[in-house]
């Protein structure tokens, strides 16, 4: 069974960082593109960020580019996104996601549409920016 389970959210303030976590296991972690997806309230869900799975490939939103960073640590079973210059609006529920290939699609409407049918999920953390 897939297993993704976020961590790392919490309270900042505007132009802090925070550096979440995503712990997978029941699959080859290696050999799977991954995505982090974020939520806000009320709204639908925004794709953020993807990369491939030998992790030399990455892909950011127009609104957290330059500011967020995705990795992954193979041998460890865990992605990771590093945010900094964190703004009010980027707060969310931030969901790990596992594509079903190795290879995340190259436009935010390819990559949700392949979430979407068969991506798992993780239940996601919360980040919430405000002084």
């Amino acid at each position: 069974e897939v297993q993704l389970v976020e961590s790392g959210g919490g309270l900042v303030q505007p132009g802090g960082s925070l550096r979440l976590s995503c712990a997978a296991s029941g699959f080859t972690f290696r050999s799977y593109a991954m995505s982090w997806v974020r939520q806000a309230p009320g709204k639908g869900l925004e794709w953020v960020s993807s990369i491939n799975s030998p992790g030399t490939s990455r892909t950011y939103a127009h609104a957290v580019k330059g500011r967020f960073t995705i990795s992954r640590d193979n041998a460890k079973n865990t992605l990771y996104l590093q945010m900094n210059s964190l703004k009010p609006e980027d707060t969310a529920v931030y969901l790990c996601a596992k594509y079903p290939f190795g290879e995340a699609p190259p436009s935010e409407t390819a990559a949700m549409s392949a979430l979407a049918r068969e991506g798992d999920w993780g239940q996601g953390t919360q980040v919430t920016v405000s002084s």
